[in-house]
């Protein structure tokens, strides 16, 4: 086994942590920064899954349908993390949670013009995120044929 310490002196005092790995290959750095922190980041990415979109909700009595459910969660959680990415890095909104989101972009008022070749959205001239979704919709439209 292999002990990895990171110690970082602050004016807070020291931070230390301590990673123990039965990898040979790799240099420390690469062992906290790459593999460990990974580690914490796919964490984070669970508790969004389950606090932000409530997916530990399985209150039906089968577990088939729970299980549906459950799928249902895992499908609008890839939505919403791939309606963040398509949020330019400059906009406030890039790194927001799910919640915020939800409330910013898809709970807005618009009226839905629908002809036969398209679907028109007006939004009010109010609508303080009218670009930004105008923005995220062209980046994540179709390519065409």
């Amino acid at each position: 086994r292999r002990v990895c310490a990171r110690i970082e002196a602050t004016t807070r005092g020291l931070d230390i942590r301590f990673v123990v790995t039965n990898l040979d290959k790799g240099s420390a750095a690469h062992v906290y920064d790459v593999l460990y922190c990974a580690r914490g980041q796919a964490e984070n990415l669970i508790k969004m899954h389950k606090s932000q979109l409530a997916s530990d909700r399985t209150s039906c009595r089968s577990p088939i349908a729970n299980q549906v459910r459950l799928v249902l969660h895992t499908a609008a959680f890839w939505l919403m993390l791939t309606v963040r990415e398509a949020v330019p890095t400059t906009d406030h909104l890039s790194n927001a949670e799910f919640a915020t989101l939800r409330l910013r972009l898809l709970k807005l008022g618009a009226r839905v013009i629908e002809t036969v070749s398209r679907i028109r959205l007006a939004f009010a001239a109010a609508c303080p995120e009218a670009s930004l979704f105008r923005q995220i919709a062209l980046t994540l439209q179709p390519a065409g044929p």
